[in-house]
């Protein structure tokens, strides 16, 4: 547990402390559990389970899902992009007639 301190000077509570411990990176489990969807007191919670259970499992967890949501999200794109595309084309067609 780290000695971090609030503005006042107090230590902060606990949890927060034991966030502190673990170091950023690219990737977390607060990310791939919601990122921007979920509150901060979730992400939080999120950082706390991370450091109770910190392990080589649990990041080689982390970056798999990272992994897979990144391959989840850009082929979602490349198919509303198609579907786009394809949309276009037939308006085109029904101005042609």
């Amino acid at each position: 547990m780290t000695d971090a301190r609030g503005q006042n000077g107090n230590l902060l509570p606990d949890a927060q402390r034991l966030t502190k411990l673990a170091r950023p990176g690219l990737t977390g489990w607060a990310q791939v559990n919601g990122r921007n969807a979920i509150t901060w007191e979730e992400k939080f919670k999120l950082d706390v389970w991370y450091v109770d259970h910190f392990s080589l499992w649990v990041d080689l967890r982390i970056i798999l899902l990272t992994l897979l949501k990144v391959v989840r999200r850009r082929c979602r794109n490349l198919w509303a992009h198609a579907k786009t595309q394809r949309r276009k084309e037939i308006d085109l067609a029904a101005l042609r007639l």
